[in-house]
């Protein structure tokens, strides 16, 4: 069984504030809902924050989650309304087919891989000090960089959709003066229906255990991308859908979600 969950976060408490600005954060009060605990499950997470007053937080589970420390610490747990709404996912599962369209949302770290970072760190510099003073015969491992551009994220995403099982149709419409935010096809610069809709650049410390002291710095680059899809591998595309697409799951990207076109659309 596979379940989707939305839970409401309230950014005028201090834990929902907490949980909205720190993607290490988030990644362990998802953990703190899962049964068997954070290693058992592949868990996917993304928090939509389209409206700044009422934020929601979609996370995808393999086993049924209770989301009650949440609510109770960073949302409303007296108020009326649906907290923390948890479903089954099969529905959805079972509509995925050959050619089908949906329109979906995603949040990505799209990244490339290199051996010589323009900018290096003071972790990579310390690894291509230490690979330069080495006698290693075989190449270094490479660097995951995150790109930084729109064009360049948009190009990163439109070059993998085969690969995740489906593909992105050539816009119906592009409105005037939108022209920069249509992503276009690499190949042929055909429009593509996929707009980014935000960028954001996150840093933070990792947490080591038995450490009272910050780990390594993580640095992630992300874009949320939404648009309309077609399917054209249903057992590619429903593995992407349950293991998620590209790197840095545990904190927020790679969960794909679908909604039916809007009426006029399809």
């Amino acid at each position: 069984m596979t379940y989707l969950s939305r839970i409401r976060i309230n950014p005028l408490r201090a834990m929902g504030r907490t949980l909205l600005s720190s993607p290490r954060a988030m990644h362990g009060a998802v953990a703190g809902g899962i049964p068997g605990g954070p290693d058992s499950e592949r868990v996917l997470w993304r928090l939509d924050a389209d409206n700044p007053h009422r934020p929601h937080l979609f996370v995808l589970t393999r086993s049924k989650p209770d989301w009650t420390h949440i609510v109770e610490s960073a949302g409303w747990p007296d108020a009326d309304g649906e907290h923390a709404a948890v479903r089954d996912y099969t529905s959805l599962l079972e509509r995925i087919a050959l050619g089908r369209e949906f329109a979906f949302r995603l949040t990505a770290n799209p990244v490339q891989n290199t051996f010589k970072p323009l900018r290096a760190t003071p972790e990579q510099q310390r690894r291509l000090d230490a690979a330069a003073a080495s006698e290693q015969t075989t190449r270094p491992r490479g660097f995951r960089i995150g790109h930084r551009t729109a064009h360049a994220q948009q190009r990163w995403f439109l070059e993998r959709t085969e690969r995740w099982g489906f593909t992105v149709p050539p816009a119906r419409h592009v409105p005037p003066g939108s022209e920069g935010d249509i992503a276009t096809s690499p190949e042929t610069d055909v429009p593509r229906d996929l707009r980014i809709t935000e960028r954001r650049r996150h840093s933070f410390t990792k947490k080591e255990e038995r450490s009272a002291r910050g780990g390594p710095r993580v640095t992630l680059t992300t874009a949320t991308f939404e648009g309309r899809l077609r399917v054209t591998d249903p057992a590619l595309f429903t593995d992407r859908l349950l293991n998620g697409i590209g790197p840095a799951k545990a904190y927020g990207c790679g969960l794909l979600t679908l909604a039916p076109l809007p009426e006029g659309s399809r």
